[in-house]
């Protein structure tokens, strides 16, 4: 069989099992994989347009599939909280930053935002677990995110039927490409998925400062040194969690006018909830440049803090009933 015959019966598998794809695609995407369905999406509207599929079963694979994932999420967060946004930053291969940067423009719009977050990257990783995690009730929830699944598939879809003529020529020239056709959409996607891990990797080597562990923090305190410890956590995080005692809210202060009132010669230590503190890392970087040479992240943030704690009051509960 040639190179042409192959590729003619690719066209023909999408075209006979297009609503499968879609799902799958979908699917897969909104489970974190990084897998761009969007041209899926425009594919279908074009060959609904051409008569070769059907643009309502398409749109209502879409919905179902976003459907699934969203809910997913949605009762992840409501019963995890923040451990599942988390977990979405580490497999994820957008910059760490992503949940932290997105979580306080939830917290502006609230359920409404998930209107638009499939439209905005980074943005829908932590929609639906947000909403979970932030008590949005299931109904709300739902509304708002059946209406935002049918604004983006019905926007890929109608870009589709708006622009087929210029599709049903690509479709042409990948028909005629034949196998090589297969090779350079498999080395785009290869290419999309190194860039974005490279962009990862560039981001978490700028924020590669040293870090203060908890253990050592505790003894600059029980040593009377008097530590600055900055919260530099989202508003919307310090309500899903409770701060340090006696910490800072870097939420709460203009930088300039707060390093006015420190000392540079004392232990600043800044701690986030975020993966591999990197809001803490950002903050952190802020004070070193403005001479603050004692600054560091708090290394496993208010986690591992919390551990700390955690796991002393165990010890002395075992000792009190030993």
């Amino acid at each position: 069989m040639g190179y042409h015959d192959r590729m003619s019966q690719l066209i023909l598998l999408i075209q006979q099992y297009g609503v499968l794809i879609v799902f799958g695609t979908v699917l897969l995407e909104q489970f974190g994989l990084p897998i761009p369905a969007f041209p899926v999406l425009v594919l279908a509207g074009a060959m609904a347009f051409d008569g070769g599929a059907s643009w309502q079963l398409a749109l209502l694979a879409v919905l179902l599939a976003c459907l699934i994932c969203d809910y997913f999420w949605f009762s992840a967060g409501r019963y995890y909280g923040k451990r599942v946004l988390r977990l979405l930053c580490r497999i994820s291969l957008s910059p760490d930053s992503c949940v932290n940067q997105t979580e306080d423009r939830f917290r502006r719009y609230g359920p409404k935002s998930l209107l638009v977050s499939k439209f905005v990257p980074g943005f829908n990783t932590i929609a639906a677990p947000m909403s979970g995690a932030l008590g949005t009730p299931a109904r709300v929830f739902l509304g708002y995110a059946t209406t935002g699944a049918l604004l983006w598939g019905g926007t890929g879809i109608a870009l589709g039927a708006i622009f087929h003529d210029s599709i049903d020529r690509v479709l042409a020239m990948l028909e005629t490409m034949g196998s090589a056709a297969l090779m350079v959409l498999g080395g785009l996607l290869a290419l999309f998925i190194a860039y974005k891990y490279v962009e990862r990797k560039r981001h978490r080597a700028t924020l590669a400062i040293p870090r203060i562990v908890v253990a050592e923090l505790k003894h600059l305190i029980e040593q009377g040194q008097d530590p600055v410890i900055i919260d530099a956590r989202s508003v919307t995080a310090q309500e899903l969690d409770a701060a340090i005692p006696g910490a800072l809210l870097f939420s709460d202060c203009e930088p300039v006018q707060l390093m006015a009132t420190l000392d540079k010669d004392r232990h600043i230590v800044v701690y986030c909830s975020c993966p591999d503190d990197v809001t803490a890392a950002q903050v952190a970087k802020q004070f070193l440049a403005n001479g603050f040479h004692r600054t560091r992240p708090l290394k496993g943030g208010l986690d591992a803090w919390n551990a700390h704690h955690a796991r002393n009051a165990g010890e002395e509960g075992v000792l009190q009933h030993g």
